[in-house]
Parts: structure tokens; sequence; C-alpha cells
């Protein structure tokens, strides 16, 4: 019998060394499950992230250029319209002294008529003088 007990002792030993090996690869297997998982979850975070952060990108550049771009036609219409002012303001200034030169010129030319002071060699078929003379008669009429 007691041989009996020591092979039930021995067969009792094996049988916790076995279920506690098995408990052993269990849990290595859970937690080797648990790292993949892990790994694969924050891989998929690291994608995720990495797509998020370049349509950001991707989004902030497309509106940085078109900024840009709106910036620079802004700009264009803004010069466009200074020249084209400038223009007219050019334009404007020169009809205005052309015509103050010509009424400067035509004042000059009919001070010098009416004093006489034009040469011969002048043209002179603009400005025609012509001299009225009105006489007066003092009528007294004596009959009254």
């Amino acid at each position: 019998m007691m041989g009996n007990i020591g092979d039930n002792a021995q067969s009792a030993k094996e049988k916790v060394q076995q279920t506690a090996q098995a408990a052993k690869d269990k849990t290595a297997q859970t937690a080797q499950a648990a790292k993949e998982k892990t790994q694969e979850t924050a891989q998929a975070v690291k994608d995720k992230t990495q797509q998020t952060a370049q349509a950001t990108k991707d989004k902030t550049q497309d509106t940085t250029g078109q900024a840009r771009d709106k910036g620079y036609e802004m700009g264009q219409a803004t010069k466009e319209t200074a020249q084209s002012g400038k223009d007219n303001s050019a334009g404007f200034l020169q009809q205005t002294g052309e015509k103050v030169k010509g009424m400067a010129q035509g004042a000059t030319e009919a001070v010098k008529n009416t004093f006489g002071m034009t040469n011969d060699d002048e043209d002179n078929d603009h400005f025609t003088t012509k001299t009225t003379t009105t006489t007066r008669r003092n009528v007294v009429d004596w009959d009254y």
C-alpha cells in the first residue's frame, strides 16, 4: 500500500506539473496573442494618423495655392486698374495742356493783331480785324 500511495503521489505530482505547464503554455499563448493584437492596433492607428496628416498637408497646400493664386489675380487686377487710371490721367492732362497752349497762342496772336505787331510772314488768315468808325453829329433843334 505504501507503494501505492507513493505512486499516487507521484501521479498527482506529474498531473499538477502537467496542469501547471498547460496553464503556463496557455498564458504564454494568450500573452502572445494580446501582444500581436496590440501591435496590429498600434500599426492601424499609426497608418490612420499618417493618412490624416497627409490629407491635412494636401488640403493645406491646396488652400495655400488657391490663396496665392487669388492674391496674384487681385494684384494683377489692381496693377491693371492703376495703369488704366494712369493712362487716363495722362491723356486728360495732355489734352488739357494742348487746349491751354492753343488758347495761349490764340490770345497772343489776338494781342499782336490788336496792336499791329504781327509780321507780314505770319499767316494772319485766322485773325481778321475790322475797323469801324462811327461819326456822331449833334443836331440842335433851335426851333422851339
